[in-house]
């Protein structure tokens, strides 16, 4: 049975981490590094690039280069936070044929869901390299206020990168599973998660490996790109009251400024003050003009004072929800790179009114908390049992657009509730059940979900009819509607599936896609590694062919030139094959050398003993056996 792992999607980095003889393991990439960052890039002369490659070359190429797109994910184009968002980044946000918001690279339009496809494949190849086997299922991570369609979405991406998504779990829970694992006793505990892209606040009950959520709340657009936002914005501000120049319609000197302010706010969680410098951001007719400016602890602080404010009313609320006061819990566990800054863990302890947990590492504890679940859920990891909620009110539109939830939002799940409804009006035939996901008191202003229709009712007069609407809600987040009609017993159900707006066919088409990619991948990883060696031998034939040339006749001697002069024309090709041929040839050539070099070595021992050369009777390897080394 292959191994499942757990993946950290996140809207910056991303981070995987699996189960090694019962204990969590974070796998670091092929540089070392424990999270990845969640940027893919289209370069215009070769494939995408994923990561650390495509984070660097964000200044040249700033339009094709895709940040974030974990905000997008699951999206109408309409949304208020997809207007922000294309306010905030390089890339063009376009309408989909279905009205999601999609991403424009250079005419080619990528879902929010394949650019997350990309970083998931990439973090399943980090797996892969390490575990030595094929990986195929995993639990991936949400933010808790994600919304039906955004869970969907997450779920697609994980499908279009080749993963069978096991469960998809909410980050805090998966905080508090990495942090509750093996204990025992009683906790209750808050999970403040301050990501990149989102805030989650979620309050749990802990008692002998059972994880039960009290509530969520949270803001799906509040995390550390809203800060980076911030300090651009004051130092465009800056730049343009010294020069004259406005720079926001400049990708790269946005790019510029993007990388220098979150530079500088990561400086400023362990030192008071920092200096920006960015030379040559403009030119004029006065000259090159550049960005030198100083920025405070206290004037970012300042700065970021309203956001940091906007993280107080979703704490009040999850405390309002599980029926706690602050001074019940036992422990704030701080998840996501942004509670790294002072100001942060400042208002969370204002908030608790105690000093939050600092024995978690925030950027690894939510892949380590999914890979736990992953192995809960394949019978790897015992006595823990998990008992989420569902983030959002669930319900039907009634009379007049009004939205009527059934189950609430924070309810346990699973669950299963029940309404009684009536008729609208005299002698109505048909019932029409729209379902809907939201908080908001008028059908129209939350997420539609499904529509399911009851006939054949008896005629009869308005508010006579009993129609009972259940709703089943299962640990996998899928809902089951039912409408039964009390007076005949007529009955309609219907299994809501979330829709990430994308059809199957085109799910499957990305699929394949993605599936060629990775086959393309391997091609240039088998070039680049033909490549290599014959690099490699390149260098090693030349070396000893300087050395020893007097071994070989001028004629061997002018062979090996040849053929290390021809195996560099050949080094920088794509041609796997002639890389190969060429590197045959010239070990063949380099074959000529060496014999030449045993020769002498023959000759010289014979000379020197008096007697003939007479080869070893045994292997080095067995002469070290032998002698017990």
């Amino acid at each position: 049975m292959g191994k499942v792992i757990g993946i950290d999607l996140g809207t910056t980095n991303s981070c995987v981490a699996v189960i090694e003889g019962g204990e969590p393991l974070v796998i670091p990439n092929d540089e070392g590094a424990r999270t990845t960052p969640s940027v893919v890039a289209f370069p215009r002369d070769g494939d995408r690039v994923v990561g650390a490659i495509a984070r660097r070359q964000a200044v040249t190429n700033a339009q094709r280069t895709i940040h974030a797109a974990k905000r997008l994910i699951g999206r109408r184009f309409t949304d208020d936070e997809v207007s922000r968002t294309r306010s905030m980044v390089s890339y063009s946000v376009c309408e989909a044929p279905n009205g999601d918001a999609w991403i424009d690279i250079g005419g080619a339009e990528h879902s929010p869901q394949q650019i997350s496809a990309m970083v998931l494949d990439r973090m399943k190849s980090i797996a892969e390299a390490y575990l030595g086997e094929k990986v195929t299922e995993a639990v991936i991570t949400v933010p808790a206020y994600f919304n039906d369609a955004q869970r969907a979405a997450t779920r697609d991406a994980g499908r279009i990168a080749g993963l069978e998504v096991l469960r998809i779990i909410n980050e805090p829970t998966a905080a508090a599973l990495a942090y509750g694992l093996g204990k025992t006793g009683h906790e209750r505990v808050a999970v403040f998660d301050l990501g990149g892209g989102t805030f989650d606040i979620s309050v749990l009950e802990i008692d002998n490996g059972v994880f039960e959520v009290r509530s969520t709340n949270g803001d799906t657009f509040l995390g550390g790109e809203d800060f980076d936002s911030v300090i651009v914005e004051h130092l465009l501000g800056q730049f343009r009251n010294e020069t004259g120049i406005d720079l926001h319609g400049d990708p790269v000197a946005l790019q510029r400024i993007r990388e220098a302010a979150e530079k500088a706010k990561h400086e400023l969680s362990s030192i008071t003050e920092t200096e920006i410098h960015l030379p040559f951001l403009a030119v004029t007719a006065q000259g090159p003009q550049h960005l030198m400016a100083g920025l405070s602890r206290v004037q970012l602080e300042q700065l970021v004072a309203p956001l940091v404010e906007r993280l107080v009313a979703p704490c009040q609320a999850a405390l309002r929800d599980a029926r706690i006061k602050a001074k019940d819990l036992h422990a704030v566990l701080l998840v996501g790179g942004m509670t790294r800054m002072p100001r942060i863990q400042q208002k969370v302890a204002e908030i608790f009114g105690m000093q939050p947990e600092r024995g978690i590492n925030p950027d690894e504890v939510v892949a380590v908390g999914a890979a736990i679940q992953a192995s809960v859920l394949k019978g790897e990891v015992k006595d823990v049992l998990l008992l989420d909620v569902t983030p959002l009110s669930l319900g039907i539109e009634t009379a007049g657009g009004m939205f009527e939830p059934i189950i609430s939002r924070n309810t346990t799940i699973p669950c299963r509730k029940s309404k009684v409804f009536t008729t609208a009006l005299d002698n109505q035939d048909m019932v029409r059940v729209h379902i809907l996901q939201g908080e908001r008191e008028m059908s129209e202003d939350n997420k539609s979900l499904g529509i399911l229709e009851m006939h054949g009712l008896p005629p009869a007069p308005r508010g006579l009819p009993e129609i009972e609407v259940t709703f089943e809600l299962d640990s996998n987040g899928i809902l089951h509607v039912h409408a039964k009609d009390k007076g005949t017993g007529r009955q309609q159900s219907t299994r809501i599936v979330s829709n990430s707006g994308l059809s199957g066919d085109a799910i499957e088409q990305m699929i394949v896609e993605a599936e060629a990619h990775r086959a393309r991948d391997r091609e240039r990883r088998a070039v680049a590694e033909e490549r290599n060696q014959l690099d490699g031998l390149i260098y090693a034939t030349r070396r000893s062919l300087e050395e020893f040339v007097d071994s070989v006749s001028p004629g061997d001697a002018m062979n090996i030139r040849q053929a290390i002069h021809q195996a560099e024309e050949v080094l920088d090709s794509q041609n796997g094959d002639a890389i190969g041929r060429a590197r045959e040839r010239l070990a063949l050539a380099a074959q000529r050398l060496s014999e030449g070099i045993y020769a002498n070595a023959r000759s010289e021992s014979a000379a020197l003993g008096g007697g003939s050369y007479t080869p070893p009777d045994m292997s080095i390897e067995d002469d070290l056996v032998d002698d017990g080394v």
